[in-house]
Formats: C-alpha cells, sequence, structure tokens
C-alpha cells in the first residue's frame, strides 16, 4: 500500500467534512451500483415467461393421463419445491455441466450454457415452477367436471375448451401462483450459486449481491440491497393478494348491515 501527497498552499486547499443526515444517505444511495437489479429483472422477467407456460402445460397434461400416472407426474413436477435449492443447482450441474452430453452439445454449438445469464434463467425456472404448477392445477381441479363435459358435447375442441373455459374461470388463481413465481425467482440463489456463480454485470443477481457485499465486510451496501429485495418482495405479495381475492367481494359497512336488519325486521313484521 502507497499513499501520496502533492505540497500546496494553505489558502488553496478548503476543508470539506462528510455528508450527514439526508446528504449522507443522498450520497450513498448515488453510489449504489444497480447493475445487479437489472440482472435480476431480466432474470425474472424472461424465466417468468417459461414458468407461465410450462406450468399451465404441466397442469393441464396432469389432469388428462390416469390416476397412478397423475401421482408420479406431480410428485416429479412439485419435487423442486422440497428439495434445497442447493440440491437443485447440484442437480442441474450434473446434468448441464461441460462433462455431460448435453453441457457438451452446447458448447459445440457455441452457446455454452454453465456459468451464464442464461443458466440463471435456468435455475429461476426450475425453482420455480412448482409454484405455478400448483396453483394452475388447484384452479382446474376447482372446475365443475359437468361443465366441461357440456362443452365437449357442444362440439367444443380440447383446445376451445382449454382457452375459452377452463382459463377465463381460472384466471385469479393462475394470475396469483404467476406473482408468486415471480416472487420465488425474484430471490433464488442457491441454485443460481451452484449452477453459474456469481460473475459482477453478468451473473450478479441482488441475493448474489448480498452475498458478496457480506462476504467483502461491505455491509452498508448489502443492507441497502437487502431493502431493494424487501420492497420488491413486498410488491409482488400486495399484488398476488390483489389478484387471488375473489371477484365482487366487497366489504359491507356498518350502515349497510343496520338497513339490512332494519329491512329485515319491516318483512318480519
Amino acid at each position: 500500500h502507497a499513499d501520496f501527497a502533492t505540497m500546496a498552499p494553505a489558502d488553496s486547499v478548503e476543508v470539506v467534512g462528510a455528508a450527514t443526515g439526508l446528504a449522507a444517505l443522498a450520497e450513498f444511495l448515488g453510489g449504489i451500483d444497480l447493475s445487479p437489479l437489472w440482472v435480476t429483472l431480466k432474470t425474472t422477467l424472461t424465466a417468468i415467461v417459461f414458468i407461465f407456460i410450462l406450468g399451465l402445460a404441466a397442469a393441464y397434461f396432469s389432469l388428462r393421463i390416469p390416476a397412478r400416472a397423475q401421482d408420479i407426474a406431480d410428485s416429479i413436477f412439485t419435487i423442486p419445491m422440497v428439495l434445497p435449492p442447493t440440491v437443485c443447482g447440484f442437480l442441474l450441474l450434473l446434468a448441464f455441466g461441460k462433462n455431460t452430453a448435453v453441457g457438451q452439445w452446447f458448447i459445440d454449438i457455441g452457446f455454452p450454457l454453465i456459468f451464464s445469464w442464461q443458466a440463471t434463467v435456468l435455475a429461476a425456472v426450475v425453482v420455480a415452477f412448482p409454484l405455478m404448477y400448483r396453483s394452475a392445477r388447484g384452479a382446474f381441479e376447482n372446475l365443475d367436471p359437468n361443465m366441461l363435459d357440456a362443452a365437449r358435447t357442444l362440439g367444443w375442441s380440447n383446445a376451445k375448451i382449454f382457452f375459452k373455459l377452463m382459463l377465463p374461470l381460472s384466471w385469479s388463481s393462475i394470475a396469483a401462483g404467476t406473482v408468486l413465481s415471480f416472487a420465488r425467482a425474484l430471490g433464488e440463489f442457491g441454485a443460481t450459486l451452484m449452477l453459474v456463480g456469481v460473475t459482477r454485470m453478468k451473473t450478479e443477481t441482488l441475493p448474489g449481491s448480498i452475498y458478496l457485499s457480506i462476504s467483502t465486510g461491505n455491509n452498508e451496501t448489502a443492507m441497502a440491497t437487502a431493502m431493494i429485495m424487501l420492497l420488491l418482495s413486498a410488491a409482488t405479495l400486495v399484488v398476488a393478494n390483489l389478484l387471488n381475492r375473489p371477484v365482487g367481494a366487497t366489504r359491507v359497512g356498518p350502515g349497510r348491515k343496520a338497513a339490512k336488519r332494519g329491512a329485515w325486521h319491516g318483512r318480519k313484521h
């Protein structure tokens, strides 16, 4: 370590104290590196497209196969939810690593998957997919089967039943599941760390940035990043609750309750 100094006249030197209060906060926020936020949003927004499509397809498929096969398919589709994220990342590394046929194929076509940004999307899809699948399957199971059979007797194809009947009637639960899957993909860390590591400006997501900041003793940056994660997670949960609220559900105020009681007593007398 070396320090360098330059001699200067005393009247040309101005001593400026460190900023305090709101000025210190503004200076700190202005110096935060926002690249992890953009990497996280890019990863999550890309992953949620695959999660949405694959979750709906898996839920629809699992309900159209025999009952015994449904149990097996449900276990396979749900197992990433109960496995530790590091185990999911390790299994993905075994499946797509450089020493595997699949990983070597990606390398041969000039698209190495491991330790790339695309692998962060893969990790997010795997860990958040079960939430979308369970939400969509639960919504489809709650539909009246007689209504679906009636649509078939009218000559509707399976595709028309799915897009014109099943999706609109299940949309609130599917939308809530999509938002929850988004929140899960937003906070993914274990599988991502195992599969791609943390490379600044490339695969450094918000959870990875917190990990690096704590490892280097930069607790202030870790706290700021954690607050960003907290705000994003809280916002997604609020949206999920709003989407999952039954359509037409309203709160009846005391005045309406009293009016209803008065009307009931009037009819009784």
